[in-house]
């Protein structure tokens, strides 16, 4: 039987093919040699946005690549690294510039039409998520489960058990170096949450925890504790398999 999540409210406050050229060296196909018709800006202007894959639009929103990267293959490699539904999510143009190792002006981009989206379609959405298990956390991050690098996710809820911010607090390896109490508790003062709930992913589709993850999470419920703001559960995702961190709560 699934653990149903309690918030206890706290008063407590703190101050492919591959041509050949005429020297039959081979080449990488290229944005350049896509013909005009297969590029994403005309496939837009001829058949309209819902003919084209969200790398394709990515392309567009990105509009040009860098001397190392074509615009199509920087706009695959972001959508592969870091997942649509959290590429969505991202409001720190800086932070997502240094994750994905692309130009600021580039980030920028993705967060603002990121953020035209939120404005324009969040007021028709039935209303927020509630995550009341881990198996609704499970279901609600369903974009984690096959990506390739870990990501450690914080889901920020209310006094109701709803969503009420939910965040990339890091990509790699979950360490103390790249994990700090600070990264996870910001945004949950920011946006008043009543407590916290962490995910991330195993790529290897392993969901049982390292002692790094046991380590860190008894850490920051720690923390939580002395803030005032609790942390519900830790759930490791992998593949379609999950499992909450065993530790005291």
């Amino acid at each position: 039987m699934a653990t149903t999540y309690k918030i206890i409210e706290s008063n407590f406050l703190v101050d492919d093919v591959l041509p050949k050229n005429i020297s039959n060296k081979q080449y990488t196909f290229k944005f350049k040699d896509m013909p005009d018709e297969d590029k994403p800006r005309e496939k837009l202007s001829q058949y309209g946005p819902s003919a084209l894959s969200v790398q394709e639009l990515v392309a567009i929103v990105l509009q040009t690549g860098t001397k190392k990267e074509d615009v199509m293959s920087m706009a695959s490699r972001i959508i592969k690294d870091y997942g649509t539904r959290t590429l969505a999510s991202q409001t720190d143009a800086q932070k997502l510039a240094k994750d994905l190792d692309v130009p600021i002006a580039k980030a920028m981009q993705i967060v603002a039409c990121a953020e035209l989206g939120r404005r324009f379609f969040d007021k028709r959405a039935a209303g927020p998520q509630t995550i009341r298990t881990a198996k609704d956390v499970f279901e609600y991050l369903q974009d984690m489960r096959n990506l390739p690098k870990e990501h450690l996710r914080g889901i920020y809820l209310n006094t109701h058990h709803k969503v009420i911010h939910d965040e990339v607090i890091s990509i790699g390896t979950i360490n103390s170096n790249l994990v700090h109490p600070r990264e996870v508790f910001k945004p949950a003062i920011e946006h008043g949450a009543a407590g916290v709930i962490l995910a991330h992913n195993h790529p290897s589709g392993i969901v049982t925890p390292s002692q790094a993850d046991i380590e860190i999470t008894k850490h920051i419920i720690e923390v939580g504790k002395i803030i005032g703001i609790p942390v519900i559960d830790h759930v490791v995702i992998g593949g379609n398999k999950f499992i909450s961190i065993d530790v005291e709560y």
